[in-house]
């Protein structure tokens, strides 16, 4: 029960009027109120006053109810999760953990992984020593202040093994954990330096008004008969790799490119070692070359350097020598048929000019949470970094598709190489230390995928960061003795390479995945708070300008990224170091997922092929057997194999490593540290667990 005071004699000084009044009642249905002169009854009355006993009663009942609410919510959710813990680890025992279904990946990250779980299982048993230290009474302060007691019981044995270790703490751990945050915190404010000065160059553009625009169409002719003669010869390559989900609508896409057919030629470069997906794929270029397009299939017998090596054989081809230009586009994306009259006339006097790069859109970018989160981040790409660098240095990595090459370019430069993972960024800087130049044009978009599972995503952010490292080995020496500027050579070397490929990951996964957890056992190297929160939000808030809508997810997004920094950092030390899994190439898995334009497309043209087909009616004997087997091939296919998603160690350790120290920031009542680690664990524990993305059976 409050204490009841007396406030009376604050007031017994005024002077009072009336006789006072006292009211009361047998049954008390109602309030006893005393009045205390004339004046009294008009004075306000305290909220706490003036309630029975009923309604005190149900407000009690009100907030017990609310409590209770909140309680069931948070059980049920730790229920959920528990629940999806013990079925991803049923369902992962022997065949969906990671790592361990092919003894080619056993040793992939294992020294990482070991890193990270001794430095969980010390965190664990520095927690549960400071736990006892804080319910004994012992402060977490300086060592000096803390008294040791004399007596030689358990108790004290503990509290000087306390005090050996806040002192060995403070002398030995915090020193060098102190100078390598200081050097991360440097390469962070670094590299935020220079994601604001791209977000100013992008500022400047729009401003402005910078756009690289076509007057009309260069290649038209008035003479009729001579109408194609202006038009250069190009060619148009889709290479793919088992790509049975998206091959049918890229092909179909490439077919309806607007230029004339003489002046075209379409390569389907087929990699597929299946040979259900090669007949299909062979009877989709067979219905549009009887529909007049000039389209080849080529299939390599000997599959030897991925993609650069299927390129480079397609270009050792006879006929190449005729073509002028090469348009590049992989299995998911879908050119609009006006792709080509769009960048090809930014080749016409512009001899210097060796590549026209086009923006990528998304048809699946609203699929679930991590396209939408692959969104920020790709936007933030070609809007900011792809045209800003376009713009004032005429240079930029080739995204591998989605762009036309002039070919004297690709042979002067080496052509394709098979030497890494990255053979876009590959040629792209060594046509750069030959003197050519690039453009981006931010409004031309080609529709395409993102992946859908973590599992796709992490595997090609794995290729996308350990194959930049590996160039840069190969490449340091080339760039050092070229005749190209120190400018161009220290934008290559510091900019290019260094801070965005190598920096960018380092600084990322120390700072915010191992230094920030250690220090909450080593509080004399705490983080200040606008390492942790002012400038990540700040710089997420830069990255989502891009993407307007995407605001909302800004949260989630920073978090994300840190979640990533885990793979991007093996894969950057995987690179470097030249281990086995950089020089690993697994094809990203696509839905088939086609664009609105596409629908209505293949809607008309639906109408125009039953007429198109009387024509073809008439085959000979040798082309209606090929087509039965065709279809037998086709509908012998295989069921796609049904997964299971996965179970990552690395993620999972890191979790409960992060959980851990927000547990002991809890105790040292750091509050924004607190959550910070906390949703960064659980963030941690969802990906762990993969349950962002596509969920699979």
């Amino acid at each position: 029960m409050a204490p009841w005071l007396d406030f009376s004699n604050w007031w017994t000084k005024d002077t009072q009027k009336g006789t006072p009044v006292v009211v009361k009642m047998e049954n008390p249905n109602f309030s006893v109120v005393e009045i205390n002169g004339a004046d009294a009854a008009f004075r306000p009355v305290e909220k706490s006053r003036g309630k029975n006993a009923k309604q005190v009663t149900w407000v009690l009942l009100l907030r017990a109810h609310r409590a209770v609410g909140c309680v069931t919510w948070l059980v049920t959710v730790l229920w959920a999760l528990l629940g999806t813990i013990k079925k991803r680890l049923i369902n992962g025992d022997g065949v969906a953990l990671e790592s361990e279904s092919e003894s080619d990946k056993l040793e992939k990250g294992k020294l990482l992984f070991r890193v990270i779980r001794v430095f969980l299982v010390t965190s664990l048993a520095v927690l549960a020593f400071e736990v006892v230290a804080y319910l004994q009474g012992w402060h977490f302060g300086n060592p000096t202040n803390l008294h040791i007691p004399r007596t030689s019981d358990l108790e004290g044995l503990l509290h000087l093994a306390y005090v050996s270790w806040l002192t060995f703490r403070a002398e030995y751990i915090a020193p060098p954990i102190q100078a390598l945050s200081k050097f991360c915190v440097v390469l962070f404010l670094i590299q935020s330096v220079d994601r604001m000065l791209l977000c100013l160059g992008c500022f400047w553009i729009k401003y402005r008004k910078v756009k690289l625009k076509i007057d009309g169409d260069p290649f038209e002719n008035d003479d009729v008969e001579g109408l194609s003669s202006n038009y250069p010869m190009v060619l148009v390559q889709i290479p793919m790799c088992n790509e049975r989900e998206v091959y049918e609508q890229s092909i179909s896409a490439v077919c309806q490119i607007d230029w004339p057919r003489d002046r075209l030629l379409i390569q389907v470069l087929d990699d597929s070692d299946d040979e259900s997906i090669q007949w299909l794929i062979k009877t989709e270029v067979s219905k549009w070359s009887q529909k007049g397009i000039n389209i080849i299939y080529r299939h390599r017998l000997v599959r030897t350097g991925y993609k650069a090596g299927n390129l480079n054989s397609a270009m050792s081809c006879d006929y190449v020598k005729d073509y002028e230009f090469v348009a590049i586009f992989d299995a998911d994306f879908q050119p609009n048929p006006d792709f080509l009259k769009q960048t090809v006339p930014h080749f016409k006097d512009n001899p210097e000019l060796g590549l026209v790069q086009a923006r990528w859109s998304f048809v699946n970018k609203d699929e679930n949470l991590l396209t939408r989160l692959q969104n920020i981040n790709l936007c933030f790409h070609f809007e900011v970094e792809q045209q800003v660098n376009g713009v004032f240095l005429n240079f930029f990595g080739f995204n591998g598709t989605a762009g036309v090459w002039r070919i004297k370019a690709l042979e002067e430069s080496g052509g394709w190489l098979e030497r890494t993972t990255v053979e876009d960024m590959d040629i792209a800087v060594r046509a750069h230390l030959n003197g050519w130049k690039f453009i981006f044009l931010n409004d031309v978009k080609v529709a395409c995928e993102v992946p859908e599972s973590y599992e796709a995503y992490r595997k090609q952010q794995h290729r996308w960061h350990s194959g930049p490292m590996q160039l840069f080995r190969l490449c340091l020496p080339a760039i050092v003795r070229s005749k190209v500027s120190p400018w161009k050579k220290a934008n290559l070397i510091l900019l290019f390479f260094l801070l965005r490929k190598l920096i960018l990951p380092f600084y990322s996964f120390t700072l915010f995945c191992i230094i920030l957890p250690l220090t909450m056992f080593v509080p004399e190297a705490e983080l200040p708070l606008w390492v942790i929160c002012y400038v990540p939000v700040f710089m997420s808030l830069l990255n989502i300008l891009p993407a307007p809508k995407s605001f909302p997810f800004i949260v989630p997004y920073l978090l994300f990224e840190n979640t990533m920094s885990v793979t991007k950092f093996n894969a950057m030390v995987s690179g470097l170091f030249q281990l086995g899994s950089s020089y690993e190439w697994v094809v990203t898995k696509k839905a088939g997922r086609s664009s609105e334009s596409d629908l209505l497309s293949a809607a008309e043209s639906e109408a125009k092929s039953i007429e198109q087909q009387k024509i073809h009616r008439v085959a000979s004997d040798s082309d209606l057997i090929e087509s039965f087997q065709l279809k037998e091939h086709k509908e012998e296919a295989p069921a796609p194999v049904k997964k299971t998603n996965k179970i990552y160690k690395k993620e999972l350790t890191l979790a409960f490593l992060l959980l851990t120290a927000s547990v002991r920031s809890l105790l040292s009542a750091q509050g924004v540290h607190f959550y910070f680690l906390l949703f960064q664990g659980v963030t941690f524990l969802l990906v762990g667990l993969d349950l962002i993305g596509e969920q699979m059976s």
